[in-house]
């Protein structure tokens, strides 16, 4: 399980080192500042901490709704107030360029994951080769995969298509538990409802309660990527926000919870 506690002492130290502490008639001209954020729910231990880093560099306090991609590019469709955007998946991203909610010119590929199978952290399973021919379904018996909703959460999608490419969507298409979004199928394997889930390795890496035990080839699927943009509507401080996720800071978060980092930092 992934310690917050160093994460957050490094933190402030950089912060105090990049902001210091600014005068008492500064906070009270920032402290109304704030912008919201729309992002993906593995998204989230990485995120809360870099948030605050921002808050204490900036003055500037990011909300954010975690929930799938999918979701998230629908409500912005719908006209939900919101600022940036970070998606799991490009083709959301995408979507979202298609109905004019994210401003283009901001949008960068930010961060990179890996596919794992996990189980629950006291179950037999342990260290498989996932590989053209693997028996899945035999591995899984008469029990549950858990990941998100193959056919719109980008995690599901990924999974699905891993398996379609190994040969192994026929045999456990009907065994499926799909879940709204990532953290979702997370906890129904965390929680001993599913013997057996599909999910990004930074979520696996920051729950106690599951273990990784094997992980999909990375041809086997569309590379994950995690885009980030500002909204048609964003706020003038998403600008500093966007830079800010692409700074030194962000990116020894970000890497410390797992992800790979595909800007080179900005500061």
């Amino acid at each position: 399980m992934m310690s917050r506690r160093p994460v957050i002492l490094f933190l402030a130290a950089i912060c105090l080192a990049v902001a210091g502490s600014p005068p008492a008639g500064a906070q009270a001209q920032t402290q109304d500042k704030s912008i919201t954020l729309f992002a993906a729910a593995s998204m989230k231990n990485a995120l809360d901490d870099i948030n605050a880093a921002f808050l204490k560099a900036t003055g500037t306090k990011v909300t954010v709704s975690y929930a799938a991609s999918s979701a998230l590019a629908k409500q912005l469709e719908q006209g939900a107030p919101a600022d940036i955007f970070a998606s799991a998946d490009l083709e959301w991203m995408d979507y979202s360029a298609g109905k004019k909610t994210i401003k283009d010119g901001t949008r960068v590929n930010l961060l990179g994951n890996k596919l794992v199978l996990i189980a629950p952290k006291d179950s037999k399973i342990d260290n498989v080769t996932i590989a053209q021919g693997f028996d899945l379904a035999k591995l899984v018996g008469d029990g549950r995969i858990a990941t998100g909703e193959v056919n719109s959460v980008p995690v599901g999608k990924y999974a699905k298509s891993a398996l379609e490419k190994l040969g192994l969507w026929p045999s456990v298409e009907k065994r499926f538990a799909m879940a709204d979004n990532v953290r979702a199928a997370l906890a129904l394997v965390a929680r001993g409802e599913a013997v057996l889930g599909i999910v990004y390795e930074t979520d696996a890496k920051v729950e106690k309660n599951v273990k990784i035990v094997g992980a999909f080839p990375a041809d086997s699927h569309p590379p994950i990527v995690y885009p980030v943009a500002a909204t048609a509507n964003a706020k003038p401080e998403a600008a500093a926000y966007l830079a800010f996720l692409r700074s030194g800071i962000a990116k020894a978060v970000f890497e410390q919870y797992g992800f790979t980092f595909l800007v080179r930092p900005t500061s």
